[in-house]
């Protein structure tokens, strides 16, 4: 049986989708991110998280957020206390991202909440939240693909592409990421 549709990118529309904030609020986050964020400069931490803050982030205590990070929209981030984010780490948050407490984002890392319906001939947008369970790690040039939840202590290795949801205490790697062992935790 041939299937003789084909994609029309002409006719994508996106403006069902909503930020959730104005567009010149939009564009000073937008200007924001590239000074302090997106910079190699070394910002305070302190001022990044004031930053975030102003723009509607929810942020716990004692983050770290190194430089070159990408946020795209503050107000649907929500980071716990003690988190890590590494270098170049990319939050494309379209939708919610939660990081709870003691999780290690590594450098390089892209939390994707967006993506593209490809069954559709114009290619919708379709978005979905994040959920970083406390203590998981996020390894450096990975991705969290969305609606994914990295269970509580759950390990995502390196380069690793999470396609489905992390169990808590396992390790995953792999594209797509695959359980292979249980992470046990020293005293």
């Amino acid at each position: 049986m041939s299937n003789n549709l084909k994609i029309d990118l002409s006719k994508y529309d996106n403006s069902n989708y909503k930020p959730g904030r104005s567009f010149f609020i939009c564009i000073f986050w937008y200007i924001t991110n590239i000074l302090f964020f997106k910079s190699s400069i070394v910002w305070p931490i302190g001022f990044k998280c004031m930053l975030l803050r102003l723009f509607g982030a929810r942020i716990g205590k004692n983050i770290t957020i190194k430089p070159c990070v990408n946020v795209k929209y503050p107000w649907r981030l929500t980071i716990g206390n003690n988190v890590w984010i590494g270098e170049n780490v990319w939050i494309d948050n379209l939708d919610d991202i939660i990081i709870q407490d003691n999780v290690c984002i590594s450098q390089g890392a892209l939390l994707l909440t967006g993506n593209h319906n490809y069954k559709k001939k114009t290619f919708d947008l379709i978005t979905k939240s994040i959920k970083l369970e406390e203590g998981c790690w996020i390894g450096a040039k990975s991705v969290v693909c969305p609606g994914i939840t990295c269970g509580t202590h759950s390990v995502l290795t390196v380069g690793s592409v999470a396609t489905d949801s992390l169990e808590s205490y396992y390790i995953y790697s792999g594209n797509p990421a695959i359980k292979i062992k249980k992470r046990i935790l020293d005293e």
